[in-house]
């Protein structure tokens, strides 16, 4: 194993929660997390990494020689973005075959942006989706359209406040709530054969599958406390999208699950 000063310690100390950091605000879940960054800690020369992982921040300590560095980070919730994932992950695997060097390691991650395809094509793409659903669970054409336009016009407030840095339990309710109302106009208009159908399908878009997946493999795997925070999250948000469905429903007196 190389000789590391003090001060190359505190560098890859650095480097390690900074991916580390990239990984928790981007989506990955905790194990990943983990074990990248004692990867990477390693690879720099630390003689050990010890991590512990939050919902929402990281601590790290590298030891080497006898000489211990701690630092924390805050992780800022920056949506979920496996561009990112995959890159970190990467570098990690480039850094262990010795491709990489420490400044281009630390170079390389300071570079990194997350990745967004179009927003039109988003878009299109989620009302695709929802539309799917609907005829799935057996609408027909005009229920099939109402549900494109209810997904589509949601997708949009959705991207437009995400944007805008909004409260994400806003974000769902307000979504879930424009969504159901142009839904429900298909309903009022008796659009197709079952229109209520489409007020069912065009919030399937803000079913939040990605935190519950990752709640459920954080506990699994042992990091319990992570888990359950991911799990509280992820129920406060389909709450949310709830409390949106009925206001919309209210409003319009239009109540999807009345035959």
């Amino acid at each position: 194993m190389k000789s590391v000063s003090y001060e190359e310690q505190n560098e890859l100390t650095r480097i390690a929660v900074r991916a580390g950091q990239l990984l928790l605000q981007h989506g990955a879940e905790s194990r990943i997390v983990e074990q990248t960054t004692q990867r990477i800690g390693l690879a720099l020369g630390a003689e050990s990494i010890e991590i512990a992982v939050s919902s929402d921040a990281i601590v790290i300590t590298s030891r080497f020689n006898g000489h211990c560095v701690t630092t924390t980070r805050r992780c800022y919730d920056r949506g979920i973005n496996m561009y990112m994932v995959c890159e970190v992950q990467r570098i990690c695997v480039m850094l262990e075959k010795q491709l990489l060097d420490e400044k281009q390691v630390k170079e390389r991650l300071n570079r990194l942006v997350p990745f967004k395809y179009n927003r039109w094509a988003v878009v299109l793409m989620v009302a695709f989706s929802c539309s799917s659903f609907s005829h799935f669970f057996g609408g027909d054409l005009p229920v099939y359209i109402t549900t494109f336009f209810a997904a589509a016009g949601a997708m949009i407030l959705r991207q437009e406040l995400g944007h805008r840095q909004h409260n994400p339990f806003v974000n769902f309710a307000a979504s879930a709530f424009l969504g159901t109302s142009i839904a429900s106009i298909g309903v009022v208009t008796q659009f197709g054969e079952d229109p209520k159908i489409a007020m069912a399908a065009c919030v399937l878009l803000l079913v939040p599958g990605f935190p519950l997946i990752n709640a459920v493999s954080d506990v699994l795997k042992g990091h319990i406390n992570t888990g359950i925070a991911r799990w509280v999250f992820a129920t406060l948000l389909t709450i949310s999208a709830s409390i949106g469905i009925v206001a919309s429903m209210v409003v319009t007196g239009v109540w999807s699950w009345v035959v």
